[in-house]
């Protein structure tokens, strides 16, 4: 008896170690080695919606956006940038793939097949990681002109400048790890290019955004007015190129030597802006992507045409939306962080404007990159323009409706933003 149990365990123990031994001699996945750190997705990502995408249904656009208005003199970029890559570059990438599967031989049953099959289908394919390196500040910016010295207006606007940066980056240093110091194209997807006047954009909604596009299409000599172009060619008429749709030396490049500015608004009043423009007019995207799923979640007792429509969203229920950790649709550009979208602590902005103050921040931006002097920052309201811009006033009147704890959330929610760009407590009782 004693020895047909030890001669059961030889055997047993046996074919455990043959078991280890072929699996080690023969992996299916062979890992190599990546640079710890660096992260560069080069997948293809989801359409981008921009500032105002009221007019898109089903990923579709309504109107001819591209006949608008006139073209004056369509000009190349001044330091053109091959969109592509190169056959060397493609090289590169195609050594560079961090999984390298080797497939089994086919033998046996299908059943083990199909085992291997779905091992297989766990991995992904990734491109090369690109690290690029970033600037200090834009040398034109980093002193006024000799001429501008002596003016109390711009040495007052400067000194602006100067102390907006300061409080961006104490703040920065205080609560972000940016040691590595890595950008993707994901982190510059909001950023518009225009080569002429070497100028990087990041689009911040409801803060001036579409009246920013105009200039900068006017400035590249697009149009010769910032009035003659209509909502859906500046949004929808691609005209501007996005600086994550060049390859990794041309976004290097720009980042380096072009001056890179950004304008901010009070996080509360930008909320309440976006929410009276999306959700209190007729809206064919926003009603049935965001309206329907944030009354069918937070509405009791909610009608069959509120829930086909998705219309008529109370501010209330969109507060409860943002702020659920289990949202049932995600986020979108026109309520999210500026810290997310422009990610200030990873891109060093030459200028940082504000919506508040923006006639004289904007006219001062175009005179410090030598715009021609016909050309100011556009005064006229893009959308509803028979309805009163969101003030301080209107925001409180929509914040009032909600309770002491939401709009403590709701301040939380915004407190890098507010932080970040100064801006103070819009409520006494917030701690």
């Amino acid at each position: 008896m004693k020895l047909t149990c030890m001669f059961s365990f030889i055997l047993l123990f046996g074919a455990a170690g043959l078991v280890v031994f072929i699996h080690l001699q023969d992996p299916e996945v062979i890992v190599h080695q990546q640079t710890p750190g660096l992260r560069y997705n080069m997948e293809p990502q989801q359409p981008k919606k921009d500032c105002t995408p009221s007019n898109r249904q089903n990923g579709k656009i309504q109107g001819n956006a591209v006949a608008e208005f006139p073209i004056v003199n369509q000009r190349t970029s001044l330091n053109p940038v091959p969109n592509g890559p190169t056959k060397h570059q493609s090289a590169d990438i195609k050594q560079n793939m961090l999984f390298v599967i080797k497939d089994h031989q086919k033998k046996g049953a299908g059943t083990y097949s199909a085992r291997s099959h779905k091992r297989k289908r766990r991995f992904v394919i990734k491109k090369s990681p690109v690290l690029i390196a970033i600037n200090g500040s834009f040398p034109n910016l980093s002193i006024l002109k000799s001429e501008d010295r002596n003016d109390v207006k711009w040495k007052s606007l400067y000194e602006t400048q100067r102390e907006r940066k300061r409080i961006m980056r104490e703040t920065c240093s205080k609560y972000k790890s940016n040691s590595k110091r890595i950008i993707t194209p994901y982190h510059v997807s909001r950023i518009f290019v225009e080569d002429k006047y070497r100028i990087l954009y990041c689009e911040v909604p409801k803060a001036g955004c579409s009246n920013w596009k105009r200039v900068l299409m006017v400035l590249n000599g697009l149009a010769s007015s910032t009035r003659v172009i209509q909502h859906n060619t500046v949004h929808y008429g691609n005209y501007l190129k996005r600086l994550d749709a060049f390859d990794h030396k041309g976004i290097n490049h720009r980042l380096n030597t072009y001056t890179k500015m950004l304008f901010v608004r009070e996080p509360f009043e930008k909320l309440v802006s976006a929410f009276r423009d999306k959700f209190e007019h007729p809206n064919n995207y926003y009603h049935p992507v965001f309206g329907r799923p944030i009354i069918s979640r937070y509405r009791v007792n909610a009608t069959k045409e509120a829930l086909r429509t998705g219309s008529g969203v109370k501010f209330k229920e969109f507060i409860q939306y943002l702020l659920d950790v289990h949202r049932p649709v995600g986020m979108d550009i026109h309520w999210d962080h500026v810290n997310r979208l422009c990610s200030p602590c990873l891109i060093d902005y030459d200028f940082i404007g504000k919506f508040e103050t923006m006639e004289e921040d904007a006219n001062f931006f175009l005179h410090l990159i030598n715009a021609p002097q016909n050309l100011t920052f556009p005064r006229f309201k893009d959308r509803h323009s028979n309805e009163e811009r969101t003030t301080t006033q209107i925001m409180q009147q929509y914040f009032t409706q909600l309770s002491p704890a939401q709009r403590q959330r709701s301040y939380d929610f915004y407190y890098m933003d507010y932080l970040m760009f100064n801006y103070s407590k819009p409520f006494e009782d917030l701690y």
